[in-house]
């Protein structure tokens, strides 16, 4: 199963750090995966977040309203595997 990323934000600065750490883990760690930057309020909506930025990994939300370490990211991944 192909593994599926998604950062939901606005384009804020917190969403672009997360998307940029969400790539240095999956190149880091040679994890193959898609990642997906969600942007439109009303699909952010549609998925339920109230607070961005968003991590969502195989349509699942891992992570809302804050910034995780590099860990954490890694483990939100390998928890989907």
């Amino acid at each position: 199963m192909e593994l599926i990323l998604k950062i939901l934000g606005t384009g804020c600065p917190k969403c672009k750090a997360l998307e940029s750490k969400v790539r240095e883990v999956i190149s880091e760690n040679n994890i193959s995966a898609t990642v997906q930057k969600v942007e439109d309020m009303m699909d952010i909506m549609n998925y339920g977040v109230m607070r961005t930025p968003a991590l969502v990994v195989n349509e699942k939300i891992v992570l809302s309203g804050r910034l995780p370490s590099k860990d954490e990211i890694l483990n939100f991944i390998k928890g989907t595997h």
